[in-house]
Parts: structure tokens; sequence; C-alpha cells
């Protein structure tokens, strides 16, 4: 990049969080944003200086995205406008492409229908943005980068999977799942795709290479909500509508081995908390030895030890108690605006980022290590990775597990 663009690339960025500091300024959870040159740098300008990998935190709210530095102290170095692009449903990253997904609009039903928007990492632009005759939701990207996998949204009935080629935006096929088609993910092998209907007591297993459902895992609790996978793809973390707590589930013979509450202290007091998933976040650490779930009606996050399966049941080590509460809804919100929370690791297992309660956790000391105003608000977050001026790596909203037959994830040392 010349001298000249990165001139350009920055001053927009010092714009971008001056305005930043008027509109946050009036409530008292406004970032602190140094004003000196050398300490406010949008990813792409601070990784060619750096000699190591950055890692960065992407939060997103209607119309705009916020980039965190997570290698000093949460701080937000990047606001990027992102006009038209508002009732974000979803969001994934390809690094080989450097490019970004964002699913905006309706979730089917009496909400309408949505879209598909494909935005340019290292020009900051949107390339393409694509409307559908249908809802959308929250979607996943194949391994290869080749495709999408966009659900028709959490009201739509007829429980279809559209699979849509990345580089224009048309869809070249589907995938018939369960009802009130809403989260995806995809398995670190790239061969499955995982798929939650918020109305179906099953979590579906599809063949990306048939578009067809192999394995139907359950019946469940209900309809499944927030869920995760391992890295060997042997097991399945659920959570669903009405229960507090989760279900883990064998893949390979689809049947649930064991359901865990948070015991008789986190209770759920319906009439005063109406939310339809109390544990709408659910996150496995990058090495798969903890499990964190979220509890909204109480506001804590619960940790447990996952080390044993599928022999040893989970075991409960560590109740977290967030800063503020899921009560009320998110400002600035124009859909789905009730704070149901949403939980996700860094690539390196040492936080986990706590949606619509703005908590940054630490997996080391189990506290509250810092807050995003944005994340106070936001549902749809992930991390991307730079170096040398490109991205390198990216996480998906999921916190997954990363441990392969082969190796497992490496963790740097956390602070």
């Amino acid at each position: 990049m010349t001298a000249a663009g990165i001139s350009q690339r920055f001053g927009r960025t010092i714009g971008l969080l001056a305005t930043l500091a008027v509109v946050a300024g009036c409530g008292a959870s406004a970032p602190r944003v140094s004003g000196t040159q050398s300490s406010v740098s949008d990813p792409s300008i601070a990784s060619v200086a750096s000699p190591t990998t950055r890692h960065y935190e992407y939060v997103f709210v209607d119309d705009a995205m916020y980039v965190y530095d997570a290698d000093h102290r949460q701080r937000l170095v990047q606001l990027q406008p992102l006009d038209g692009i508002a009732r974000i449903r979803g969001v994934a990253a390809d690094i080989r492409t450097h490019m970004l997904y964002i699913s905006h609009g309706g979730d089917g039903d009496g909400n309408g229908s949505g879209s598909l928007a494909e935005f340019d990492l290292l020009t900051n632009r949107i390339v393409w943005d694509k409307h559908y005759g249908r809802g959308i939701d929250s979607l996943a990207v194949s391994r290869d980068g080749s495709r999408i996998y966009l659900p028709d949204g959490e009201l739509s009935t007829d429980g279809i999977w559209s699979a849509i080629d990345a580089r224009s935006g048309r869809v070249v096929g589907q995938i018939r799942g369960g009802e009130g088609a809403h989260n995806t993910v995809v398995g670190l092998t790239g061969r499955r795709v995982y798929l939650g209907g918020r109305n179906y007591p099953y979590l579906d297993v599809a063949d990306t290479a048939t578009d067809r459902v192999r394995r139907r895992i359950g019946p469940l609790r209900s309809g499944v909500r927030p869920f995760t996978i391992n890295g060997r793809e042997t097991l399945a973390y659920t959570t669903a509508t009405g229960f507090l707590g989760f279900q883990v589930s064998s893949i390979a013979t689809g049947r649930v081995l064991y359901t865990r509450g948070f015991g008789r202290r986190f209770g759920w007091n319906r009439a005063k908390f109406p939310v339809t998933a109390p544990s709408h976040g659910i996150s496995l650490s990058p090495d798969e030895r903890q499990l964190w779930v979220i509890d909204t009606p109480n506001a804590y996050v619960h940790v447990f030890d996952v080390s044993g399966l599928p022999r040893r049941p989970p075991r409960q080590i560590r109740n977290i108690r967030l800063s503020r509460s899921f009560a009320g809804n998110q400002t600035s919100c124009t859909q789905d605006c009730g704070r149901d929370g949403w939980l996700q690791h860094t690539l390196d297992g040492c936080f986990v980022y706590v949606g619509d309660a703005g908590d940054v956790l630490s997996t080391s000391t189990f506290r509250s290590v810092g807050y995003l105003p944005a994340l106070r608000n936001s549902r749809e977050f992930l991390e991307i990775d730079w170096r040398g001026g490109v991205p390198v790596a990216t996480s998906s909203r999921t916190g997954l597990g990363y441990v392969t037959a082969s190796s497992g994830p490496k963790r740097r040392k956390c602070p």
C-alpha cells in the first residue's frame, strides 16, 4: 500500500472515531479512544508494521462495523459505516478471498425477505448486495470459501438452507432441513454442514457434496437454538427453546448423551424474564476442555469441564456474574431487539465475548476484563486476525472446538 493510500485510510479512520466520540459521549459507557495517531490504526495498517499476528474482534450493529484490538485492551480502532446494511442476522468471513459476508433484512414470514452482502476487508467496500425472495438468517461459509449456506430464517416454515455461490451471490442449490431455518455451522473437515431449525427438535447433519441431510441428532428438548460442535465432529452441544441449560449428543449415533441445567440456585421466572431461549449462547473452548453457556435470566455465564466426554458427564466448575443484566432491548435496533445473548471464544482461547451484555471475560481468571459498548447491542461478532496487511485467520460467530485427529490448537500465553 502506498504512503498516500495509508494516509487516506488513516484519515478516514480518525474521522470515524471522532464521529463515534460525539455519539457515544452522551453516555457513561463511551469507549476510551486515544487522540494520538500512533495509537489508532485499523487492522490493515497496524498489521503491516507489526512483526506478529494481530488479533481483532469485529462487532456488527445496524449500518456499522466496530473493530476492537484484542491485543491492546480491547481498544476500538475502526468504525466502518455499512450503508444500507441494517437488521443484521449473521456474519462470516473467508480469509482466502478477504471477503466478509453479512446477511441482513427479514427472517421470513411476517418479517419479510432479506439480502446477503459481500464486503471486501482490504478495500472496506461492499462488492455486491443480493436480495432474495425469502428470509435470511445466520449463515456459514464452506471451508474452501466457494459456497455460503444461508438459512431461510427462524420465522420461515419451509426449512430451506440455500447454497449460494460466494463469488456472485447466485443461488446454486438448497438443503431441506428443519422448520425455522436459523443457525448454521460448517465442520472443520468441510464435509458436513450442521443445520439448526428453531421449530424442529433435531440438529440436522448434511453432506456438503450432495446437499442432503444424512443424519438427525435427537430428539432434543425442543427447537434447536445456538449450538456448537467439536473439531473431530463427534460431539454436538445444543441449547433449546424454553430450556435453561444445554444438551450433549453423539454426532455418530444421533443420540443425546447428557442433559444439564445450572442447579437450584439458578432458576428462571418466566413471568419476570419472558425470553424464548434462556441459554441463547454456547461456546466450546478451542482446546475443547471447557464449555461456556449463557444464563440470561440470572445474568451469568456458566463454565463446565467437558474434558472427560463422552465417558464422563460435564462438570460445572464456575459461575461468572456479568456486569449488566439482559433486561430491556438493544438501542438503535429495528428488528429482534430483545437482549437474548450470544457467546464466542477467541481463537487462542484467552477471551470469551458476551453479546447483549458487552462483557469480555478472561478464561484465565474467569472475570470480566473489559466492556465493549457495541457488544452490548449485538449478537453478530467474530474474530479476524491480520498479518502483513492481510487477514490470515478467522473464527465463525460460533465458538467451535479446534482439536483434530492430527493436532490441537496452538495457544498463546493469555494476559
